[in-house]
């Protein structure tokens, strides 16, 4: 038993979720009146325990995905030079403005990826599945707190650091210097996450690291940089965090100046202003049979072989007929082969165990605004959803992706209105936070996203549980 435990048993369970709570509504992140799903969830007694040996899977994955965004970023950059199919860059940039590519693609930033990467990973009856990856994701601050509160050394990413630790490592890395100054931007359309952000920028404050969470309105602009307003002086900034949205770049104050500063090299950006490295159809390309032989080159056979098989089948919904001889590889329907994706439109409830998304650069591309579950909607909004996702290509990509049923669970929450321990059968998706530096992405935490079993999107809600993981079961 660790002492975590033991504080329960002294304390008692409901007392300790009570704690949980009002320490969670003090730092601003957490609202048990609020229906809105970024600040409001159900509290457990209880971390979501990992085996030691998903907890080494965890600790290594880091690592291959990093791999991945480094050969992605190569694939892309010499596809668009000739190096490689035109049709490579042709999807990642379809829909995006000129300028931004032009920003993407300058020299200076070739080597520049994401400082943050995050997978949405589905646990499985056969083991892990990753459906997703994030270079902007939101949750890490919330995360950060959760370890602390439900904290000892068994919780993942406590004994590398944490979060607020392996977070600054990165912006150092990405300004290239130790101590550097450091601002959160944080855009109206992310501003459901700005008081995690909020907590993270006092956390790091108060161990002594220069780091500022301001609206872009905020950012003061001149030709040698970007500054911010701090204790009534100009403090010059080393590197910012773009915690907002490419596709959203129009609505947001400054942000043409924002992107001088970084043209300029006056000012380091992470994630980078690469909207190729925010394509969800990037799945896709790594299992087009195309490509196989030059992801499994790029990427080595270990990591080839753990990623082809955690990442799921997944398709670009690219309208466009094929010849009579042409299809869709490996998407089979009825024993036959398809070449033809409006065949699809009559598919019985069990053959629709497939996902519709949007590819990326848009607002329903994320949280999973835009995502269909085809055995959990009608026929009727399956065949419109495929009409209306093949209709918008090419100028907004969607992808279709093989859906993983997860595995069942049962996790203990509190009901707060009856103040007691109670239990839910759910189903969960895991969101290990890795912090890259350098050559490494060390893992500083994952957060586990219960909901229940009936629901087929799991996400952050109001009647899910949001715990981080620790060791010991």
């Amino acid at each position: 038993m660790n002492l975590f435990q033991d504080q329960i048993m002294i304390a008692g369970p409901e007392a300790h979720c009570s704690d949980i709570e009002n320490a969670l509504v003090a730092s601003g992140v957490y609202s048990p009146k609020s229906d809105d799903p970024a600040n409001t969830w159900r509290i457990s007694p209880e971390p979501f325990y990992l085996s030691v040996q998903d907890v080494a899977f965890f600790e290594r994955l880091g690592g291959h995905l990093l791999s991945f965004y480094t050969a992605l970023n190569r694939l892309y950059l010499d596809s668009a030079k000739g190096k490689m199919p035109a049709w490579i860059a042709e999807y990642l940039d379809a829909g995006k403005p000129s300028e931004l590519l032009d920003l993407a693609r300058m020299n200076r930033f070739k080597g520049r990826l994401p400082g943050i990467l995050r997978p949405d990973v589905m646990v499985t009856d056969s083991g892990f599945a990753v459906t997703e990856l994030d270079s902007v994701p939101g949750g890490f601050g919330v995360t950060a707190q959760l370890m602390t509160l439900y904290g000892q050394d068994d919780v993942v990413g406590a004994t590398s650091g944490g979060i607020p630790e392996l977070f600054y490592r990165m912006l150092e890395a990405v300004a290239g210097h130790e101590g550097c100054v450091a601002a959160i931007v944080v855009s109206d359309e992310a501003a459901d996450y700005l008081n995690e952000m909020q907590y993270l920028g006092r956390e790091l404050r108060e161990r002594g690291h220069p780091v500022h969470v301001v609206h872009p309105r905020d950012v003061v602009f001149k030709e040698e940089g970007l500054f911010v307003i701090d204790d009534g002086r100009e403090v010059a900034l080393d590197v910012m965090y773009r915690f907002y949205e490419l596709f959203d770049l129009k609505n947001i104050p400054k942000a043409e100046l924002l992107a001088y500063s970084v043209k300029k090299g006056h000012v380091r950006a992470t994630p980078p202003y690469k909207p190729y490295l925010e394509e969800k159809l990037s799945f896709a390309l790594f299992h087009h049979p195309a490509l196989q032989s030059w992801w499994e080159k790029s990427l080595g056979d270990e990591t080839f072989k753990l990623l082809n098989h955690l990442i799921p089948s997944t398709w670009v919904l690219d309208s466009r007929p094929l010849p009579p001889h042409g299809v869709i590889p490996g998407l089979t329907l009825r024993g036959n082969k398809v070449n033809d994706w409006n065949t699809l439109s009559d598919l019985t409830q069990k053959e629709r165990e497939l996902v519709i998304k949007p590819s990326g650069f848009s607002p329903d591309a994320w949280g999973s605004r835009g995502v269909v579950v085809g055995h959990d909607v009608s026929a009727e909004i399956w065949q419109q959803s495929l009409d209306s996702a093949l209709q918008a290509f090419p100028e907004q990509p969607h992808i279709l992706q093989m859906f993983h049923k997860g595995k069942r669970f049962k996790q203990t929450f509190w009901n707060s209105a009856n103040q007691s321990i109670e239990t839910m059968d759910c189903r969960v998706r895991l969101t290990p936070y890795y912090f890259v530096t350098g050559e490494a992405a060390p893992l500083g935490g994952i957060l586990a996203t219960l909901c229940p079993q009936d629901k087929k999107k799991i996400h952050g809600m109001v009647d899910a549980v949001m715990v981080p993981c620790a060791a010991g079961k």
